[in-house]
């Protein structure tokens, strides 16, 4: 039963560069192997979600950011394993070139490819979502 697995607060970066988001593929020795995912992680115990959002695109891209506003809140549950919310945040400004510490590759693709990539289960709302979505113009520095 769902309700008595954990639950793991990820909080996620969508980050645009003209009309392309940047997308990560696992690595193919982790957990969820060559799935694509947005950028972000787990939020540490006292954490506030934008520090935590902050820190995680530094440690795996090398870039400093302004975190925007919060996009998109979903849950997902994956069987017998654990539910994770995931907490979905525009990044508006980020400072330097990402650069990939943490995966199998990263790429900015436009919006058209994200129903094509082999995304995490729990993004898939989030994909649907961002095809009818206003989008508001992240800048970077």
């Amino acid at each position: 039963m769902s309700s008595s697995l954990p639950t793991i607060t990820v909080v996620a970066g969508l980050i645009r560069q003209a009309d392309h988001w940047l997308v990560c593929q696992r690595r193919r020795d982790a957990a969820f192997a060559l799935k694509w995912e947005f950028p972000g992680g787990k939020v540490k115990p006292g954490e506030a979600l934008q520090d935590s959002l902050r820190r995680e695109l530094h440690e795996e891209l090398g870039i400093d950011t302004d975190i925007g506003p919060e996009r998109y809140r979903t849950r997902h549950h994956y069987p017998e394993q654990y539910t994770v919310e995931l907490i979905f945040f525009d990044v508006m400004v980020f400072r330097g070139a990402p650069q990939n510490h943490v995966f199998e590759q990263i790429r900015w693709v436009p919006l058209s490819v994200l129903p094509t990539l082999d995304f995490l289960e729990g993004d898939a709302e989030l994909i649907a979502f961002l095809g009818t979505a206003q989008e508001p113009q992240p800048s970077h520095e």
